[in-house]
């Protein structure tokens, strides 16, 4: 992805210390990867945080992190990452006569305090609908890679327009339509409800990219691949298969990863945000 030299985001807030021992949550691999699904790319954090008891409590003071030139380089590039969100969403939302407001981003180290609740490292990025922040202990970028096998740049940037993506929702209020139905419908509905908000998270992120290549000539050979990597790495089908030997579809929250791969895609090809009406399709 070429990203260098071009404009940074002021909308990120620095909270990172220096890293000490990881939280232990339990459960071994397995539920790593749960809390990670459940997470991250939009799952509910405060949902998440309530139904597990790991004794978290604030993050403990520390020394500022000394950063490595690769930790320095990777806080610009989301930084720049952001500032392609914000150039982007802001003229797609002053095409529709609305006005589009900037999420923050938090780097944190081990775990953060969030208007969701607390979280750590292993639940991976998320989005807090009510304080509109975007959460990423940059260590996540490298579990990635290597336990999700989805490297490259660009699967990052992937992570990040996701994230942002549900700002967007918040901001048309489909967020607060698909939260309201919990308790009112069955939880068969809700998971179908919360599958096609992730799913169009991805179109969204698709869309992102879509206008930033046409801004900025971002995309270089491999850079889909990529995204694809990382989208079809946290489709439910394949999470499942790996911690339950099994796929259980109606317990789906984020959608297969064929899904993920499909709406990601027609949000690139077409950069249209009529078409990402994922609540209006019979099958998304």
């Amino acid at each position: 992805m070429r990203w260098k030299g071009r404009r940074q985001s002021r909308n990120i807030e620095d909270r990172r210390r220096a890293r000490g021992p990881r939280v232990a949550v339990g459960g071994g691999v397995g539920l790593l990867l749960i809390i990670l699904v459940v997470v991250l790319l939009g799952g509910n954090p405060q949902a998440l945080l309530s139904g597990l008891n790991t004794g978290l409590g604030s993050a403990p003071a520390g020394p500022a992190a000394p950063q490595s030139r690769q930790e320095q380089e990777l806080a610009q590039f989301v930084s720049v990452v952001l500032a392609d969100t914000e150039d982007v969403w802001d003229r797609i939302f002053a095409a529709r006569g609305q006005s589009y407001r900037d999420p923050k981003l938090i780097l944190f180290t081990d775990q953060v305090r969030s208007a969701c609740g607390f979280a750590s490292a292993a639940s991976g990025p998320f989005y807090c609908p009510p304080d509109e922040k975007v959460y990423i202990d940059l260590a996540f970028f490298e579990e990635l890679g290597r336990r999700f096998n989805a490297p490259g740049d660009f699967a990052q940037a992937y992570v990040i327009a996701h994230e942002v993506g549900h700002h967007v929702q918040k901001l048309l209020g489909l967020t607060e339509r698909v939260h309201a139905q919990r308790g009112r419908v069955s939880q068969t509905q809700y998971n179908d409800l919360s599958v096609r908000l992730e799913l169009q998270a991805d179109f969204l992120a698709g869309v992102w990219a879509h206008h930033a290549d046409r801004s900025w000539q971002i995309l270089e050979p491999g850079d889909i691949e990529e995204a694809l990597g990382a989208a079809a790495a946290v489709g439910d089908d394949r999470i499942q298969t790996q911690t339950r030997g099994r796929v259980v579809p109606d317990s789906f929250t984020h959608g297969s990863s064929r899904q993920r791969m499909r709406w990601f895609m027609l949000g690139l090809e077409t950069g249209d945000l009529a078409r990402g009406d994922t609540f209006g399709v019979a099958n998304p």
